[in-house]
């Protein structure tokens, strides 16, 4: 089942294991139960008599396996082959149950151990998900740690009847004792803040004890990250601020144009970057969203972010870098059928629709990047385009063209997804040039209609954004306000790309040191 390197490699990881671990396989018929021994029996055979391996197990998913620590009752579960992105999940899997420790905050740590009642999560994803492994780890991590809490990473693909009944429709999708818990990607900082309703507080108060700073980023993309290292070298006081650090490069799965780098993924890039800003004395607040900007009364003074959670952070500077989100379609029933056929990142949610029927909305790259990649997973796929003809590259329009189970419909509006109340059954949309209504009969729809800047809390802080809503910056990166600068995908800077977003959030940080350096000392406005 491994070869020759990964088998080299597992070796190597399983040399931390501390303590024995039990491999207690559900295995049932069929080649995915075949493959399934050969991986169990793979990595008891390159454990050192570390692992052991029981094929007795009764567990109702065939084919699954529970890793266990030997004579305790921590243990873990995979219902389907965690290869692909999930093998990383795997190999932490049997590392933390053997009890070597996980790279994760003390304070979490106990957090974790601490908490109380018993918690039974089941995990659904795709091998395909980009997503799904930072869940699936999380979880894991936590029954490591605490016997109470119980996982279950479940391959949707491989259990699509189990799938079907429980109405998944999206990926990862999370369930807390047999009742839907979560969607999407989460931290185990984020599944605690959920899990543990007195951690939101604790949060505002450490907040508002801070000391202001001399920089401070709102964002942990590209632009933000790029923003903080280069702030942090200049040994000034650094804080970033983010509702999610990676930020939407968490969401995009090969990335093949950031020079330098042939090939990576978003997530591994969204990793590199944060590791790369912790190299330096940087503040790190995570799942921190700005509700609002108050610009410094006096130039020189102090501008105040408030946060979501009530409390406030106040900084010299401020280098806005909040990124943008995907675009919606704003008919009728989006809202209602999100993650129940409405659907935002083929990658993820594809395979859940394997011999479906399914639309993408969309005709520039990114759809017909999307229609092109679903044509090979689903059944029937069906391109909507508003303009009179597809946007995208033209070599992406010809494999398209060339795919026999898609058609392409341009000069199309979407006007409604229609659904059974539990799921999507279809679309109507008008043709822009007759203006007759046509119903297509579908599964699923992939929205994939461009970007909108994450802006909207800053109405009323007197930055001045565009018609698009995008944060209006000079050649430096300088806003409307005083001490504020921008970068990223949330400015009017033209081309949204990571590389891009890298370069302009450096420049905002040079701007802000270069901004603070010219500032009369503290002591002579005080004398002012």
């Amino acid at each position: 089942m491994l070869d020759a390197t990964l088998k080299s490699q597992l070796q190597g990881y399983l040399q931390n294991v501390t303590q024995p671990v039990e491999l207690v396989a559900s295995l049932g018929d069929g080649p995915k139960a075949a493959e399934m021994g050969e991986l169990l029996e793979d990595i008891v055979s390159v454990s050192g008599g570390k692992v052991t391996l029981r094929t007795d197990g009764d567990d109702t998913r065939k084919p699954s396996f529970e890793i266990r620590r030997a004579g305790t009752d921590v243990a873990v579960t995979f219902a389907g082959l965690p290869m692909g992105h999930e093998f990383t999940s795997l190999v932490l899997a049997l590392l933390h149950v053997g009890g070597h420790p996980p790279k994760v905050d003390a304070e979490a740590i106990e957090q974790v151990k601490a908490l109380e009642g018993d918690f039974v999560f089941e995990t659904y994803f795709s091998l395909s998900c980009q997503n799904c492994p930072d869940v699936v780890q999380a979880l894991n991590t936590m029954a490591a740690l605490n016997p109470r809490i119980r996982h279950t990473a479940i391959d949707g693909a491989l259990f699509q009847e189990e799938v079907a009944a429980r109405q998944v429709m999206a990926v990862p999708t999370i369930m807390l004792n047999g009742v839907e818990f979560g969607q999407g990607r989460m931290t185990l900082e984020q599944v605690l803040a959920k899990l543990d309703t007195g951690a939101a507080a604790r949060d505002a108060a450490k907040i508002k004890a801070k000391e202001p700073f001399e920089v401070l980023v709102i964002g942990g993309g590209p632009a933000g990250a790029a923003a903080a290292i280069y702030a942090a070298r200049k040994g000034i006081r650094t804080g970033v601020a983010a509702e999610r650090f990676g930020g939407q490069v968490l969401d995009t799965m090969a990335i093949e144009n950031l020079t330098g780098t042939p090939h990576t993924e978003g997530p591994k890039l969204a990793s590199d970057l944060e590791r790369h800003v912790r190299d330096y004395e940087v503040d790190i607040m995570n799942l921190q969203k700005a509700a609002k900007l108050i610009p410094a009364t006096e130039t020189g003074g102090l501008v105040e972010i408030v946060l979501e959670n009530g409390a406030s952070l106040h900084s010299r500077t401020v280098i806005l870098a909040p990124g943008a989100r995907w675009r919606q379609m704003n008919v009728p029933g989006e809202d209602k059928y999100r993650n129940k056929g409405v659907a935002y990142c083929p990658h993820c949610d594809g395979p859940l629709y394997k011999g479906k029927r399914v639309a993408v909305i969309g005709g520039g790259n990114s759809g017909v990047e999307a229609a092109i990649d679903l044509a090979g997973i689903v059944a029937h796929v069906t391109l909507i385009e508003y303009d009179g003809k597809l946007r995208a590259d033209e070599v992406l329009q010809r494999k398209l063209k060339s795919l026999k189970n898609v058609d392409i419909i341009t000069s199309a509006l979407t006007t409604e997804v229609i659904g059974d109340g539990a799921k999507v059954t279809a679309l109507t949309y008008n043709d822009r040039g007759t203006g007759e209504s046509h119903k297509v009969e579908l599964d699923g729809i992939f929205v994939q209609i461009g970007l909108v800047p994450n802006t909207e809390w800053l109405a009323e802080g007197g930055v001045a954004l565009s018609q698009r809503g995008e944060i209006e910056v000079d050649a430096k990166g300088q806003t409307s306000v005083a001490g504020v600068f921008a970068a990223g995908d949330a400015t009017t800077t033209p081309y949204k790309q990571i590389v891009i977003a890298m370069g302009e959030g450096s420049k905002a940080a040079l701007s802000a040191f270069d901004y603070l350096i010219r500032l009369a000392p503290v002591e002579a406005r005080q004398a002012a």
